[in-house]
């Protein structure tokens, strides 16, 4: 089967799950991570955890107050930091 071929059956499966004909063969879910527990868990103030993630304070407060979710490698990355905390600490000596 060609790219094309693979694009337009996963395309025509869109249109039929969206028209309610069929089912999604897969969902993918992820945990949203608690940014403000992790912080404390590491006892950061808001401004250094907004320097070690490479973003601003206002970013770190609209997930804390879960205005906004972490996306894309931030969600990876506070994944991580969830998991091994000690990593946050390579994060921010960088």
């Amino acid at each position: 089967m060609s790219i094309f071929d693979e694009l337009q059956t996963s395309l025509q499966e869109a249109v039929e799950i969206k028209q309610g004909k069929a089912q999604a063969s897969r969902i993918t879910r992820h945990e949203l991570a608690d940014v403000k527990a992790i912080r404390a868990k590491l006892h950061v103030s808001q401004a250094e955890f907004a320097e070690a993630m490479g973003t601003s304070v206002d970013t770190i407060k609209s997930w804390e107050t879960k205005r906004r979710n972490p996306t894309g490698l931030a969600a990876k990355v506070l994944a991580t930091i969830q998991d091994n905390p000690a990593f946050f600490n390579e994060l921010a000596s960088h």
